[in-house]
């Protein structure tokens, strides 16, 4: 089956003298027949070949081929500029002979002669090609994508109490919740986005965030700075304002609450009546006035030693240096004896040299 507003593959049926004719490849009987101008007919081209066309209708509203892929086709939705205003609507350039048509009733805002604007095509009542700038239905619900994956979008609409409508890839319908925008958005902004749902109709929830625990945790990081720049407090909780939350710290109330439950669960930071403050001696993160930790391990060692010894005393086991001492006693001891062992030798022999020397005398 022929397509109208896609680029397909159709095969050569048919050589004339002004062109070739086109029948989709499931057409057997060519029974369907579409009309591929001779200047846009390859040289070498032969009955049975493929050729990839985009099939539109001429200025005689006849369905014709081209070789040329034009700036926009069905699913996808670009920024084309006016070519003419007219009392019925305005004409647009998409790269083709015939401009395509923007009806009065598919316009939103003011439409102006040589602007630019994002445009979608459809079919209308009467099977020709037009443009619309309500963009709800032309964009389409069948994404290959999956939950944390990372796309790129632009945002065409802004609705108060909803969020923002994004175009992603240009192709498929998606949201950025209200509660996910941090900072002003217009229509035309590209946003680089993940996906956070995917929902049962197709249609994509979009954050704007990293998945929700790195979020968190950047979050957290964030909060940690600030109360290290306000010497480890900050007068805000979960009961302030999300005014207040914002502009102290850029982030949404639903983040802030998020960020300090972590923290507050790592024992990382106090949460009071007056706000949060940094905890004292909680997970490597310290009050400025408890001084160094490195202290408190000293005293906890040197305590311990101390009660170590006395628990040897009393107990009646000697310390190592007790053991020591008694050792070098014993070897004290021993070396004593050795040297009155030899000065007795040395004595004995003293007496019987003498006697010797008395005998020869």
């Amino acid at each position: 089956m022929i397509k109208l507003g896609e680029m397909q593959e159709l095969v050569i049926a048919k050589k004339v003298e002004f062109g070739v004719y086109l029948v989709s490849p499931d057409d057997v009987r060519g029974e369907d027949k579409i009309l591929l101008p001779q200047k846009q007919v390859p040289e070498d081209a032969q009955s049975g070949d493929k050729i990839a066309v985009f099939v539109y209708r001429d200025s005689s509203d006849r369905k014709i081929a081209t070789t040329k892929r034009p700036k926009i086709v069905m699913g996808e939705i670009a920024y084309l500029k006016v070519a003419e205003m007219s009392r019925i609507g305005a004409f647009m350039n998409w790269g083709l002979e015939k401009d395509l048509f923007l009806p009065f009733k598919e316009q939103v805002g003011d439409i102006k002669l040589n602007g630019e604007y994002l445009v979608g095509l459809y079919i209308d009542k009467s099977d020709r090609l037009c443009a619309t700038m309500n963009l709800f239905k032309v964009l389409r619900t069948d994404s290959p994508y999956k939950v944390n994956d990372m796309v790129k979008g632009t945002v065409f609409s802004l609705k108060r109490g909803l969020g923002a409508m994004v175009a992603v890839d240009g192709k498929y319908l998606g949201l950025i919740h209200e509660g996910e925008i941090l900072k002003p958005m217009r229509p035309g902004d590209e946003v680089e986005l993940r996906v956070s749902n995917v929902k049962e109709d197709g249609k994509l929830d979009l954050s704007l965030k990293d998945a929700p625990r790195l979020q968190i945790d950047k979050d957290g990081e964030k909060v940690l700075s600030v109360l290290m720049k306000n010497k480890g407090q900050l007068k805000l909780n979960d009961e302030s304002s999300p005014e207040a939350i914002y502009e102290a710290l850029n982030m949404s109330k639903g983040s802030f609450k998020k960020a300090i439950g972590r923290l507050m669960k790592k024992g990382i930071i106090d949460i009071t009546r007056e706000g949060i403050r940094l905890a004292e001696k909680k997970s490597g993160y310290e009050n400025k006035n408890q001084g160094p930790k490195s202290d408190y391990k000293n005293v906890d060692r040197n305590n311990k030693r101390t009660s170590r010894s006395n628990d040897s005393r009393n107990s009646g086991y000697k310390t190592s240096d007790n053991r020591n001492m008694n050792k070098d006693g014993e070897r004290k001891s021993h070396s004593n004896f050795k040297n009155n062992e030899v000065r007795q030798s040395y004595n004995d022999k003293n007496k019987e040299r003498n006697s010797t020397i008395n005998k020869r005398k």
